[in-house]
Order: C-alpha cells, then sequence, then structure tokens
C-alpha cells in the first residue's frame, strides 16, 4: 500500500482578513505559520516516510508544505510544483471581503458560489498584468505562467471546473507515483484538495459540499495498488 497525505495550507494573510483569496498570491499569517508546523509536527509522531512532494505554485502551499517537512526531517524529498494544485480561482470575488459580498448580493447567493459545485462565480472580464487588488498582482501574464495556454487560465473557477483542472496532473504525476508505491505528500489549497478527495473517495456532487477540510490538519490516506482507499485518518492537534 501507499499513502497519501493531504495538507490545506495554514491560515493566509487574506484568510485572517475574511478576504476571498484564490489565485492572488498571498503569505501565511502568523497562525498560519504555527498550523503548517503543527501539521509536520503531527505527522511527524505518525513516523510516515515520504518519497514524494507536490504542490501548487502559490507562496502559502508551498511554504506551508516545506515548513511540515522541516519539522519531519524531510526537506530532502523530491518536490513537484504545479499551477494545476492552485487554489479555486473565485473571478471577481477575489479581494472581497466576504462579509461585505454577502451584503451585496445576499448570503445564500455568495454561499452558493463558495460552496456548489456547478455555480460559477463572477467571472473576470480581463486579465491583465497590470489589474492588481490591494496591490496583489493578477498572475495572468505572471512568469510562473508562462508555459499555461492562455486559453487554459481562469476567469473564474467552481469546483467542478477545479476538478477538470486538477485530474490531469493526478492522472499524469500523482497516480503514477502512488501506483509505484511511493508515499506522497501534497501540501494545496481547500478546493483543489476537495477536489482530489472527491475523486479518490468518489464523492457524490451534493456531499462533496459538505466536506470541508480544515487548515493545517493533514489527511492520510492508505490506498491499495488500484488507489482505492483501504484506510482514512484526518490528524488533529490536541486540544
Amino acid at each position: 500500500m501507499a499513502k497519501l497525505v493531504l495538507i490545506r495550507h495554514g491560515q493566509s494573510e487574506w484568510n485572517a482578513l475574511n478576504l476571498f483569496n484564490g489565485w492572488i498570491d498571498t503569505k501565511l499569517s502568523d497562525k498560519g505559520v504555527a498550523q503548517a508546523k503543527t501539521a509536520g509536527q503531527l505527522l511527524a509522531k505518525e513516523g510516515i516516510q515520504f518519497d514524494q512532494a507536490y504542490t501548487s505554485v502559490l507562496t502559502r502551499a508551498i511554504t506551508t508544505l516545506h515548513l511540515a517537512l522541516e519539522e519531519t526531517d524531510q526537506m530532502w524529498i523530491p518536490e513537484v510544483k504545479s499551477w494545476r494544485l492552485n487554489e479555486r480561482h473565485y473571478g471577481a470575488l477575489q479581494g472581497l471581503n466576504k462579509a461585505d459580498a454577502a451584503k451585496k448580493w445576499g448570503d445564500d447567493q455568495v454561499h452558493q458560489w463558495r460552496r456548489s459545485y456547478d455555480v460559477l462565480p463572477p467571472l473576470l472580464e480581463e486579465q491583465s498584468e497590470t489589474m492588481t487588488i490591494d496591490g496583489k498582482t493578477y498572475p495572468a501574464l505572471d512568469r510562473r505562467y508562462q508555459d499555461v495556454p492562455a486559453g487554459e487560465l481562469p476567469k473564474g473557477e467552481n469546483l467542478k471546473v477545479t476538478l477538470d483542472r486538477v485530474l490531469p496532473f493526478w492522472d499524469s504525476d500523482i497516480s503514477k507515483a502512488l501506483k509505484a508505491g511511493k508515499n506522497v505528500v501534497i501540501g494545496a489549497h481547500g478546493n483543489s484538495l476537495r477536489a482530489l478527495v472527491k475523486h479518490i473517495e468518489q464523492i457524490s456532487d451534493d456531499d462533496i459540499m459538505g466536506v470541508e477540510i480544515a487548515n493545517g490538519e493533514p489527511w492520510v490516506y492508505d490506498l491499495d495498488e488500484d488507489l482505492n482507499v483501504v484506510s482514512k485518518k484526518i490528524l488533529k492537534p490536541e486540544a
């Protein structure tokens, strides 16, 4: 069996401000740093020996992965970064305060945008390297995406579209490592990880709406050779 560990990044600066974050590249808050280290300490207690790491190209996920691996003395393992593991793109909602958005569009509408499987948020009308939100540049023409075909860069995503984005990387890289018997750790984001969980656990479109992955609480799967779930454990810090 192979082990697969999923770690949602620690609290980001914009999480702390209750802002829609999405593809905007923010850093961890002090609380987020502590959560990432705690995740690593929980994994160290489990004694899991990793062979391969994956993460997105966004700082908060990369930092979380590194801090967690440092706590397990495994920062040396091979690591692959992919934009396909980025957080869901929240479209025109990015940078908005969630409470303010609820006042503008109503609680039900914002909840539907956030939690539904196939309802898109308001889309960005344009993507420009000069577009900034609170000084954060929208990454349409960011150098980290220079090899991504322009038509594949999103203007807004729901979970269904996020899953369609993540799955090609699962098929081409992650699943192959697992089938080779490697223990894999993925440091990513709430929605890109929820998309993977939906696929791995074969969760229905309706039931995935109720799945929440907490910041810095690793999900540990044992998978058989066909990548069926044999066991699952969520590691939580002691109260």
